[in-house]
Formats: C-alpha cells, structure tokens, sequence
C-alpha cells in the first residue's frame, strides 16, 4: 500500500457524541432498551453532526439501540452514525475478512447499508505489519472505501507510538485518539499535527480523561481507566481552585481545551443517559476567560500517568 497525502471532506462538527456505554446490559423489547433509545433520540435531536459508536459497544446493544432510533428518525439520522470494526470477541481475529463481516454486522445493527466514516478500532490483536500487509485489517478498510460502502476511514486507537505509524501509512481519511490530549497530557500533539499536516480530520476523544476532569478530584478518581496519583490529584486541585476563581467549571476547562485547539477538528464527548447530552451543551456554551488559559500554563506540566513506552 503507497503512503499518500490525503484530504478529508469528513464535516464533522466541534463535538462528536460517544454511545460506548449505550444499551449495556439491556434485552431486546424490554424497558431499559426503551430508555436507551430515548437517549439515542435525544443524540439525533442535537446539532452536533456525529454519533459514534462501535461493533464491540456494550456487545454490540450500542449499535443496536442507535438502529432502533434510525429506523424511527429516517436517512437523516442514518447518515449522522460513524463505527468502528472490531476484532473477533472469540478467536481475536483481525485480517481482512473480520473487518468485512465487523462493518456486516454493523450495518445489520444499524439498518444502514453504508457508512460516512468507519475506523480501525483498537488493533491491538495484531502487529502493525499484520495490519497493514496483504489481507490484514486495513486492505479490508480501504475495500469498503473503494466499493462506496463507506465514504471515509480512520484509525482510533490510544497508543501514541503506534498510532503514529497508522497515520504515517498516509492510508487514513481519520484519526481518533482518547486521553492523550487533555489539560493533563499532550501528548498526542505530534500525531494529530501530523495528519492535520496530510489532510486528515482529527477527532479527539475523551476530555474528561476518564472522569477526573469532569468530577473533579476525589478518593477513587481514574485517569486513562486508571486510579489518579496522589500527586495528579494535588495537580488537579489546584488546576479546580484556578477554574474556581474564575467561576467556571473544572469540566469546561477540560472540554474547552480540546474545542479550542487548532490541532482537534471533533471532540468526542460521551453521553449514554437522560440529560447527558443538554449538560454537554451547557459546558459548550461556557465562556473560559483567557485569563484562566495563562494561569493554567502556570500551573506547570501534570504528572501523567500515561506510558505508551510499550508501543515505541
């Protein structure tokens, strides 16, 4: 496959809305799917241009409580939804023809029969050179590009080092990366510079790092699904004390962050329950003084717990 330099006409809008925990554990037909579906209607109500999900979402219910919206909303909603293909839940399969039966049964789940924008999620089951060699994974993404099934394809994954060399494949249309780009961690700047440098859009997920920066810090506080140090939460205090002064919330300095970079074309902001996604809005609509972006400057670099060293 040629490395080339592409250009994107993906039109997302600044927020991205996450479903990876829409649907969990409910059963067809019962009153918790019925909820979730309300929950996917409200998503398609908004003015944000994108809803994103995935084949592995809570085992598939995400795509399946966005299918039941679609069919009541119509092609509009339809060509609002953006997946990923995942590996096999059982033989962890990755190659071409997984990537083919992933995006069947998405569009199965989904009642859709192409995509706008479909990622290569998290493939960790497989080497890069799998990957990207004769049937791997990313000949099957660009088959479906190629055919019209899908009219753009990314790579959304978290590890810098490896997403680094999907990206310098020059294959991608995309590129989603989560908790490497928040007010704690930068450190997928050199890579979303990269593809905005070879056309590509760039989502960035998870401004909230998992849930420290949106509820502030606490005992029992994650970043990157991991518990936060002692010395992350004494920086993030201080980091909620500046944002106090100033009067806005912790959770829309973190969003901002993100909404403001010239390096971030979406940010992808989960929202799985009633009035999520109205709160969103409200963090949107939030005006961060420019005073609070100095301050926070001087508050120095956070101590990251994040090591992508592996993947080097």
């Amino acid at each position: 496959m040629t490395r080339t330099t592409r250009t994107s006409t993906i039109e997302a809008s600044p927020v991205t809305l996450g479903t990876s925990g829409l649907g969990g554990g409910t059963e067809p037909g019962s009153a918790g799917e019925a909820a979730a579906v309300e929950v996917a209607l409200d998503l398609f109500s908004s003015g944000h241009t994108f809803v994103d999900t995935s084949n592995n979402y809570s085992g598939g219910r995400s795509e399946s409580v966005l299918g039941l919206a679609v069919a009541r909303l119509g092609q509009d909603a339809a060509a609002r939804v953006v997946s990923k293909v995942d590996q096999d839940p059982e033989t962890r399969a990755f190659d071409r023809d997984r990537v083919l039966r992933s995006f069947d049964e998405t569009t199965a789940r989904l009642g859709v029969e192409r995509l706008p924008l479909l990622h290569l999620h998290d493939p960790y089951s497989v080497t890069f050179e799998e990957a990207v060699g004769p049937g791997g994974a990313v000949e099957g993404l660009v088959e479906l590009r190629e055919s019209g099934r899908v009219d753009a394809i990314g790579v959304a994954a978290a590890p810098v080092p490896l997403m680094a060399r999907y990206v310098g494949t020059g294959l991608f249309d995309a590129v989603l990366i989560h908790n490497r780009f928040t007010v704690i961690d930068q450190s997928a700047a050199p890579v979303f510079a990269e593809a905005k440098s070879r056309g590509m859009t760039v989502f960035n997920a998870a401004p909230f790092g998992s849930g420290l920066l949106a509820k502030g810090p606490h005992e029992g506080a994650v970043y990157n699904y991991r518990p936060a140090g002692a010395d992350l939460l004494a920086w993030t205090r201080r980091l909620q004390e500046t944002c106090q002064a100033h009067g806005v919330p912790l959770a829309a300095v973190a969003l901002h962050y993100s909404l403001r970079s010239p390096l971030v074309d979406s940010t992808v902001v989960g929202v799985v329950s009633p009035g999520r996604r109205a709160q969103l809005d409200e963090l949107v609509a939030t005006h961060v003084p420019d005073e609070l972006w100095d301050e926070l400057e001087a508050l120095g670099p956070a101590p990251s717990p994040v090591d992508d060293s592996a993947y080097a």
